[in-house]
């Protein structure tokens, strides 16, 4: 995968938004205000994914692409190399993963809110 395959996927996501809130080489996607991903314009091979703990720990250890990610809660995130080889429909279901994983933290109101878009 590249990088706008990438971008592209996860702006497909219901209510996708991106912005630079850190800087202007850090490219962040939102759903209902929550981060979900973060791509890096300059060094353009990782995308930074949130993830269930456990999973998080299967996946970094069945795949050498897969690492804690940097500056970011180990525990939650896992940046992915998407230039290494890993199958994009493993990519595909990692930003889904991601997604799903913020939706749980909503809010029942939130979570509503979302359901309606």
């Amino acid at each position: 995968m590249d990088i706008e395959s990438v971008r592209l996927y996860c702006l497909s996501k219901k209510g996708a938004e991106e912005s630079f809130p850190f800087d202007q080489d850090t490219l962040v996607f939102k759903v209902m205000g929550k981060m979900f991903a973060c791509l890096s314009l300059e060094k353009a091979r990782f995308v930074i994914l949130k993830c269930d703990p456990e999973y998080a720990i299967e996946l970094r250890e069945k795949y050498n692409e897969i690492e804690g990610a940097f500056h970011f809660n180990k525990k939650y995130w896992n940046q992915i190399d998407y230039t290494a080889g890993v199958d994009e429909k493993l990519i595909k279901h990692l930003i889904d993963h991601s997604v799903e994983e913020v939706y749980k933290k909503f809010t029942k109101k939130v979570k509503e809110e979302y359901d309606r878009l």
